[in-house]
């Protein structure tokens, strides 16, 4: 018994050996035939086929602040018709032929109004034509329709009859391709940034540019090889998507910014050639949203070029801010000092300073204040004068110590530094006109953006924080990697310096020029400066071409938000409280309304009272007056006009003028006034008869506080 499965054993096992053996010399003889003709010319030829090619990465995604793509990379399909018939097997390939000849037939109308239900643009008519030109021509990847279809339009395709076929069958098939949209159009278009076109990986500008790595991602590769008259494709490496980033633009403040701004732009007594609009968040430095739109020559408005970050513009008034802070700070002057701007022209050092009303005689005597509420060249510039005449680097040292001109290294490919001449600098001749100009907002060149930095920092309690247009990077939509907000400086000046000029720029805006940036004192109290200065191009300022401005905060009492609005045009009027405040005042009321759920009018600061200031005029009639807005009522101080005798020539001077033009009509006299505002002086003492029919002359100014 055992003798017996010993031998089974032995036989099991040599039959192991010579199947196996048998096994190797097949592949042995395989192998031999591999290399020999007429086989190894076959294979040579397959590796001489053999292709490469690059497995393209998911561009990442640019969302806003809630997450909604501004800048995406999404498929689209050119659409094409194989017509020609070709198959190593000429039974099938006799027989496809046949089927598309019949189907195609048959289905043509049907195929016709399909397409043109999916593509509107065309008509059944243009797709049957299109179509039966391409059977004609017996053509290989007939394009059935112009352009790019997306994969919604293309699965509809798929649908229609004899289309639902597969590839192989009806000869209809797509080539997809990767395309870089911006579902929101131009809004905050330079800022997003673009690539060379649309389906290039290749970065252009703006944040496609400063953060391609992020964003590209890392190509795969792959390679096909040829058997059997079939490319085989074999992935050598996966690719890698790239990352999403999530930015800090509010798409709805975007498109109302820009709305604004654009409709501003297009008034008659505007019609500007660039506007530029910023809105920053106080506290993280945030930016919101950010406009630039330049006037082409079909004479509509388009983001053509990313002037808020690029543009080195003469900031003109807005700059008289800082020129007094750092009097404030070092100790020059404090808000008591006074300063005599009449007549409205003075000459400094061989050149005229003129205040804009210097033809009426200029402001006369103004605080420190009205200076800023008025914006007097002559007031800003005769304070930095006298106090840094025989020490100019002090004045610069205080700009750079305040923390403007500061570069602010902004994502941005080869974004400029603001440019403020030092007068110990061997790179420019320093005279001694510069430095009432500088004062004023000439000589100095500072992009829109860094002039808000300024201002955002008085409104974040002298904290001045980098703008921030990327708050994280995300992979699969989680934060893989957040840019946190940047100090650049802890504090631009001390509490006192900085508590006397957020004072001052609120009483530009309810009190000064500033007034069209608020909201007639009704909401919420807003703070901030205007600007206008006149414009040098290559070194000239002929061509009278201006740049207006405001720049300010809003709520005073707790800032939330900054911004900066900003338009360059060409001619008279040029006014940057008139021009631009009133954008501030609707970007303001819309943010402010939006923000807190409500209307405008509920969001109003409700810690602010809002008291009309009254000076002259009737008593009775100005106590109903603040008595029906709902406010205590107040002992006025004020000269009763209306009970004056009739026969004597009343006191006006510091009225407003319709009320003095009523108190003179009233005692049959003629009135001719000069300039516009409270009445300043009066030809005609107080007190005289008064003559019917005799002209006084009055003279108006805007109240000096």
């Amino acid at each position: 018994m055992q003798a017996g499965n010993k031998d089974k054993a032995i036989r099991r096992y040599i039959f192991i050996f010579v199947l196996m053996c048998l096994v190797g010399l097949y592949i042995l003889g395989k192998a031999v035939y591999t290399m020999l003709p007429p086989e190894s010319d076959y294979w040579k030829e397959v590796g001489r086929n053999s292709k490469t090619a690059k497995i393209p990465a998911n561009r990442g995604n640019i969302l806003s602040c809630d997450r909604q793509v501004l800048s995406g990379t999404v498929p689209k399909y050119a659409l094409y018709m194989d017509f020609a018939v070709h198959d190593p097997d000429s039974a099938i390939e006799a027989k496809t032929r046949a089927f598309r000849d019949s189907a195609f037939r048959v289905d043509l109308d049907s195929i016709a109004h399909g397409l043109a239900r999916i593509f509107p643009d065309r008509d059944a008519q243009w797709f049957r034509e299109r179509l039966l030109q391409g059977k004609k021509r017996g053509k290989y990847s007939w394009r059935i329709y112009p352009k790019l279809a997306s994969y919604v339009q293309y699965r509809a395709c798929k649908e229609l009859p004899f289309l639902r076929e597969s590839m192989y069958r009806s000869g209809f098939h797509a080539d997809e391709m990767l395309l870089r949209l911006k579902p929101y159009g131009g809004l905050a278009s330079r800022t997003i940034g673009e690539l060379y076109n649309d389906t290039s990986s290749l970065p252009k500008c703006g944040l496609e540019l400063s953060f391609d790595s992020i964003l590209r991602g890392t190509p795969g590769s792959k390679h096909f090889i040829v058997v059997r008259n079939r490319l085989v494709p074999i992935i050598d490496a996966p690719a890698e998507n790239g990352h999403d980033l999530l930015s800090t633009i509010d798409i709805n403040i975007q498109d109302f910014a820009d709305r604004t701004l654009r409709s501003k732009l297009k008034e008659d007594d505007v019609h500007g050639e660039i506007g530029v609009a910023i809105v920053m968040e106080v506290k993280t430095g945030d930016v919101k949203a950010i406009v630039n739109l330049s006037r082409a020559q079909d004479g509509e408005y388009y983001e053509m070029d990313n002037h808020a970050v690029y543009d080195l513009w003469e900031p003109g008034s807005t700059f008289k801010t800082a020129s007094i802070m750092v009097a404030l700070e070092d100790g020059k002057i404090d808000l008591n000092k006074t300063v005599d701007c009449a007549p409205g022209i003075v000459n400094m050092h061989g050149r005229n300073m003129k205040d804009h009303n210097w033809h009426r005689g200029g402001y006369g005597t103004l605080k420190v204040e009205d200076i800023l509420g008025q914006s007097s060249n002559i007031g800003v510039s005769k304070i930095i004068d006298e106090a840094y005449h025989d020490n100019p680097a002090a004045y610069v040292d205080g700009l750079h110590r305040e923390g403007v001109g500061i570069p602010l290294n902004l994502p941005f490919h080869k974004a400029p530094d603001p440019r403020i001449p030092h007068p110990l600098s061997k790179e420019r001749y320093w005279s001694k006109t510069d430095l009432p100009w500088m004062s004023i907002g000439y000589v100095t060149m500072l992009p829109p953006i860094s002039t808000l930095t300024f201002y955002n920092a008085i409104a974040n309690g002298g904290k001045m924080v980098k703008p921030r247009f990327v708050k994280a990077e995300l992979k699969d939509g989680m934060v893989v990697r957040e840019f946190p907000t940047e100090v650049i400086k802890e504090r631009i000046c001390k509490p006192s310096t900085l508590r006397d000029i957020q004072y001052c720029l609120e009483h530009v805006v309810s009190g000064g020029l500033g007034r069209k940036a608020g909201n007639g004192g009704k909401l919420f109290k807003v703070s901030g400066k205007t600007g206008t200065a006149q414009f040098s191009e290559g070194g000239s300022y002929a061509g009278r071409k201006y740049m207006v401005s405001f720049c300010g905060y809003f709520p005073s009492d707790d800032p939330k938000y900054s911004c900066i609005v900003c338009i360059k045009k060409q001619g008279l009027p040029a006014s940057g409280g008139g021009q631009c405040g009133p954008v501030f005042s609707e970007i303001s009321q819309y943010i402010m309304s939006r923000d807190s759920m409500r209307s405008a009018v509920a969001a109003a600061d409700t810690n602010s009272v809002f008291v009309p200031e009254i000076t002259k005029g009737s008593k009775s009639r100005a106590e109903a007056i603040v008595e029906g807005m709902g406010l205590e009522r107040k002992q006025l101080s004020m000269i009763e006009a209306d009970t004056l005798p009739l026969n004597k020539v009343p006191d006006v001077t510091g009225m407003g003028a319709k009320d003095a033009v009523f108190e003179l009509q009233k005692r049959g006299m003629r009135v001719r006034i000069n300039g516009c505002g409270q009445i300043a002086t009066q030809d005609i003492a107080p007190g005289s008869p008064a003559v019917k029919g005799k002209t006084i002359t009055l003279t108006a100014a805007p109240k000096k506080n």
